[in-house]
């Protein structure tokens, strides 16, 4: 009976070591993010880029302004990269969140938008 006990104990053991967590995906890195603004009389719009990373193969991509409250939802390409998106209602300075989704995780990042590469350091308002 111990024999039998050990060896349950120890397969349960065994499967609880295939059992791997899953390892965290990073947060978008605002240096890495583009957009790129059209305007058309008042209307301003921007699309978004973003280079391949292995981290973002398969993901679904929001993103979401804040203050028009509006947003736009893609795939990142099969490299990981993505875009140019659609364009997204924006005007230089609103606050953009670019969220990444892969299975499980969801990472954001939230920046203030400029026209082409972003500041490392122009995140929203909390």
């Amino acid at each position: 009976m111990r024999i039998f006990v050990l060896a349950i104990s120890l397969g349960l053991v065994g499967l609880a070591g295939c059992v791997t967590p899953s390892i965290p995906i990073p947060p978008p890195d605002p240096v890495l993010m583009t957009f790129q603004f059209t305007s058309i009389g008042e209307t301003s719009t921007a699309t978004f880029s973003y280079p391949a990373r292995d981290n973002y193969v398969d993901a679904i991509v929001y993103l979401y302004n804040r203050d028009t409250k509006t947003g736009i939802i893609e795939a990142a390409h099969d490299d990981g990269s993505v875009g140019p998106t659609q364009p997204i209602t924006a005007h230089l300075g609103n606050q953009i969140v670019v969220s990444f989704q892969r299975e499980d995780q969801t990472v954001s990042t939230c920046i203030r938008v400029r026209d082409g590469a972003q500041s490392a350091t122009d995140y929203c308002d909390q």
